[in-house]
């Protein structure tokens, strides 16, 4: 590899509780609840009334502006439009649907044995109506992303590096169904009139590595990088580095340094909308911990709660904490009823024995995080700022281009909560601002 970012960590990754169960179709369960903002921007509308009927893919949900339609996940009824708990921590309005159990599809749903005849615009418009989003946590409305970077962007990363602790939804996609990544990628080049894309990997998925591999071949337009296994590699920022060199400027987004990084599930479900005529109904979800009798991968439908699927792995003993995502950058959950939504690509279940917090956090000014934080920032004194609600040195010491890793958490032998504190630094910000705007 001829390149490298700054800090980052070498956690156990843990890979090897789940690497090895194959992505089975997960069972519908009878109720599937899906929100209605499952993406960055504006929440949908609901298109269906209670009472309703609706097919597998249906359109349930869209609006103007910044946002993503949802669809049914099932066919069957709707037999509520209310609020329901959301993996974000708030209550959000859903649309609840009874399953029938009868599989019917959509009829809009038309598979497509070409797309020379697509334009750019034709692929925009079919990714904005298939409801895809950033499926590795981010949730940014892809159809957005592309659009915004056409005549821009001069290099295609796909973000197969899938870094995360515990998660091996991606590395399975990749083993079992490479045909739709290699597919979805040749879709993003024709949208975006490149003749180059670049998958980065890292080098603890041999076997998925080895199937790109063979898949490729001497393949001149896809070119495949092994990366040295260091998180935050995923990062859209390192990767970018690790595998172009080029530095997105703090604050700036990749399309200033001419890249589009897309994740490999994201890709995947590009390939399904364009050719299969399927929106994003359902994701692979690696359900895992140590917590966990048998861990598993499924693809899920969006709506299937986390009861349902830790009930399908088996609990060895009442959990300590249960996340939606890995451990560094997941989300606790308070509520097991919660669903899954686009970005969910794990559910880590951690036992008593992963309890690391102390009583009485407090920093030795060892300086760690200042070694392992990738964007250069000074986790220590952004504590500091934080604890005093200085919300001048915050701005002056850019929160806001935090990446939310936990590097620095991870390494402070002090045991500070210090992701916590810079996400509650950022809403200060975000509300000063709104404040002062009103």
């Amino acid at each position: 590899m001829a390149f490298s970012f700054f800090g980052g960590i070498h956690p156990d990754d843990m890979k090897s509780l789940s690497c090895e169960a194959a992505a089975l179709p997960f069972p519908a369960p009878d109720t599937v609840v899906i929100p209605l903002s499952q993406h960055i921007g504006a929440p949908c509308k609901p298109l269906v009334k209670k009472g309703d009927k609706v097919t597998v893919g249906q359109k349930i949900g869209d609006n103007t502006g910044l946002c993503c339609p949802v669809h049914a996940s099932v066919s069957g009824e709707v037999t509520a439009i209310e609020p329901r708990p959301h993996v974000g921590g708030t209550m959000v309005p859903s649309i609840v649907i009874r399953n029938d159990f009868r599989d019917t599809l959509c009829p809009d749903i038309t598979p497509r044995e070409s797309i020379d005849d697509l334009s750019p615009a034709d692929i925009i418009d079919i990714i904005h109506e298939a409801g895809i989003v950033g499926m590795g946590g981010a949730m940014f409305p892809t159809h957005v992303k592309i659009s915004s970077g056409l005549g821009k962007v001069d290099t295609i990363i796909i973000n197969a590096a899938e870094c995360e602790p515990y998660i091996t939804a991606d590395d399975r996609l990749i083993r079992e169904t490479p045909e739709r990544l290699i597919g979805g990628i040749r879709i993003l080049m024709k949208a975006f009139s490149l003749d180059k894309a670049y998958i980065g990997i890292e080098k603890n998925k041999p076997q998925a590595i080895e199937t790109l591999e063979r898949l490729l071949g001497s393949s001149p337009d896809i070119l495949l990088e092994p990366l040295r296994t260091r998180y935050p590699q995923g990062a859209e920022k390192q990767l970018i580095q690790s595998i172009t060199g080029r530095q997105v400027p703090p604050g700036g987004l990749p399309a200033a340094v001419g890249c589009a990084v897309f994740n490999a599930a994201t890709t995947a479900a590009i390939y399904d909308a364009v050719y299969l005529g399927m929106p994003l109904v359902k994701r692979g979800v690696t359900v895992t911990g140590r917590a966990i009798v048998e861990p598993k991968n499924f693809i899920v439908p969006i709506g299937t709660s986390f009861e349902a699927l830790i009930e399908a792995c088996g609990m060895r003993e009442n959990p300590f904490k249960v996340l939606t995502g890995g451990p560094m950058m997941g989300i606790a959950q308070f509520d097991w009823s919660v669903t899954v939504v686009k970005g969910t690509n794990a559910v880590t279940v951690f036992s008593e024995a992963d309890h690391m917090d102390i009583k009485n956090p407090h920093c030795i000014r060892c300086g760690r995080c200042l070694e392992v934080c990738p964007m250069h920032l000074m986790p220590v004194f952004l504590y500091r700022a934080e604890r005093n609600s200085d919300l001048a040195k915050l701005e002056a010491l850019h929160v806001m281009d935090c990446i939310e890793c936990g590097c620095c958490s991870y390494t402070c032998p002090g045991k500070l909560h210090l992701v916590q504190s810079f996400r509650t630094a950022k809403q200060k910000l975000r509300d000063a601002a709104a404040k002062a705007k009103a």
